[in-house]
């Protein structure tokens, strides 16, 4: 009979205990929820993480907005209707891309709508307000904050990041990207010191869907390239040691990787609160793909190398593993 020493046998055990909690660990898999989402922004209120998407459909039909939150990345609550153009008299259709920040004890859900061709059609960016994060939301101004075309910039795609007491909003479609400082109340915009109140930041290859990250004093500004409906939409990055830039294009980060899906685009970033941690939130197109706007909600891990740049993120069909807040990342 083989003889196991006694202290081989307590190792084995001890890794036997270890390995299984890996082993049996819930992962979200991807899509992380049922339906058809895009340009997905992800949060974090509180004790709860939360992605706020398009709604994917024929631009007449995107006339609402639902919401998903987790306590975990894994298990996910839907939110249906937090807001939609009953409640927001000028938009009617062609509601796209939240972006949500808390401000005062209230949640500011900054939105485009109706596609505007030009200045002489109504509609843009508007602002929604609401005292929880799953509404309901109710129009704030009357009227959308941004109605015209500057720079060149279709007012679509807005992010707001906050940095330090000040508020950027960026945005932009069109192949342009414009940054604007807002006021206190978010009703409107703080004059540049030359006067201006939009001044333009687009780096190389732009295209759409900005996105701003702040990590150990540098700006990461990301944004999406090639065409929305495209299998080679994708994500690249610039970093800057101020948010209004230079950006000077690094490379791709996200992109298609068949045959798990094409399209990887329009994607925001969350940051797990007092942590060097992060989850990269986007749409992609499932394979086989059948129509325009069968566009669908993923979240993966995203890295940095050592000296600040990002490491390409994979992507997976198992997605990340449960990061319930408040804990320590067990890798």
């Amino acid at each position: 009979m083989l003889q196991i020493p006694a202290l081989s046998l307590l190792l084995m055990l001890l890794a036997a205990c270890t390995a299984a909690p890996d082993a049996q660990t819930p992962r979200a898999g991807n899509p992380v929820f049922e339906g058809w989402y895009a340009d997905p922004e992800g949060m974090v209120f509180g004790d709860r993480y939360w992605v706020f998407p398009t709604f994917s459909a024929a631009y007449d039909q995107q006339v609402f907005f639902d919401a998903f939150s987790s306590p975990d990345l894994v298990h996910w609550t839907k939110h249906p209707r937090i807001l939609d153009t009953s409640a927001v008299a000028w938009a009617r259709r062609a509601m796209w891309a939240p972006s949500v920040i808390e401000k005062g004890g209230r949640f500011f859900f900054f939105f485009g709508a109706n596609d505007i061709q030009n200045d002489g059609e109504s509609g843009g960016i508007g602002v929604a307000v609401a005292d929880r994060p799953e509404g309901p939301y109710r129009d704030y101004l009357g009227h959308p904050l941004i109605d015209r075309f500057h720079n060149g910039a279709q007012p679509i795609d807005q992010f707001v990041f906050r940095d330090g007491d000040t508020h950027y909003l960026f945005y932009g479609g069109w192949r342009h990207a414009n940054v604007a400082i807002l006021n206190r109340d978010f009703t409107g915009f703080l004059p540049f010191p030359d006067g201006s109140f939009f001044r333009e930041i687009t780096p190389r290859d732009y295209v759409e869907g900005p996105f701003m990250l702040k990590r150990e004093g540098r700006y990461y500004f990301m944004w999406s390239e090639g065409g929305w409906g495209d299998d080679d939409y994708r994500v690249a990055y610039a970093i800057a040691d101020s948010p209004l830039g230079p950006f000077e294009r690094i490379g791709t980060i996200l992109e298609q990787a068949p045959p798990i899906a094409t399209g990887a685009g329009h994607h925001s970033v969350i940051r797990i609160p007092g942590e060097d941690e992060y989850y990269i939130v986007y749409h992609r197109r499932p394979i086989p793909n059948q129509g325009r706007d069968h566009r669908v909600t993923a979240i993966d891990r995203l890295y940095f190398n050592e000296d600040g740049t990002i490491r390409p993120v994979q992507i997976t069909v198992e997605g990340v593993a449960a990061r319930p807040l408040g804990k320590k990342h067990q890798p």
